[in-house]
């Protein structure tokens, strides 16, 4: 009954735009949930297909903001203008205007906290680092992080550095692993990920408990 409920709200917000707070409380839409909605009512320049968007990011300026195709953001601030014009204009009584388009092209992942300003491209085939603060152009096929952000590494040579760490890894040829990462939702794979890590907690408990005896 619950899940029936979940998807007909979200065939009624999807097609309303309506009871949109309690969608996002009842349901908790993924990314790409979230990003077909706002690909309809977010008010975006415009999106590309296959995006994910976290729906705790905020765009202070959507008409400003342009996505291309495969871009994944998680919860960060995309600003189109610089709001200390308004205190400005009230101390100086001088109009300034200070905006700028911020064009994420295909390819790219924003991480969580981050602050993108306006004025900037990036990508295609991007990183961006959590936490991190851009405030000029994003080269394409490059990593950036920190404040502001700064040119860490590329693409190609983090691929090639996980592909290496991939091989150490004892779940490396589990079937859930063919095609790509498997996220926390798999709970056979957490258990192994969980066990690399850590033991297994039985054993260490029953240890613990030998030692006090």
């Amino acid at each position: 009954m619950k899940n029936l409920l979940k998807k007909l709200l979200t065939w009624y917000v999807l097609r309303t735009n309506r009871m949109v707070r309690i969608f996002k409380s009842i349901c908790r839409p993924d990314g790409y949930l979230w990003a077909e909605y706002l690909k309809r009512y977010g008010g975006l320049y415009s999106m590309g297909e296959g995006c994910n968007v976290q729906a705790n990011t905020v765009f202070t300026d959507p008409a400003y903001t342009r996505l291309g195709n495969n871009v994944h953001i998680t919860g960060c601030t995309i600003f189109g203008h610089d709001g200390s014009v308004a205190m400005i204009r009230q101390a100086f009584g001088i109009g300034i205007d200070a905006v700028g388009k911020v064009d994420i092209l295909d390819n790219v992942f924003i991480g969580h906290g981050s602050i993108i300003m306006p004025g900037v491209t990036i990508g295609p085939n991007a990183i961006v680092a959590a936490g991190s603060v851009v405030t000029r152009d994003v080269p394409p096929g490059s990593i950036v992080g920190g404040v502001p952000a700064k040119l860490i590494s590329s693409v190609e040579g983090l691929i090639a550095k996980r592909l290496e760490e991939m091989k150490t890894l004892p779940w490396r040829d589990h079937p859930h692993m063919k095609g790509g990462y498997v996220g926390p939702a798999d709970a056979e794979l957490d258990q192994a990920r969980i066990a690399y890590w850590y033991g297994n907690p039985k054993s260490e408990e029953s240890t613990h408990e030998g030692r006090g005896q």
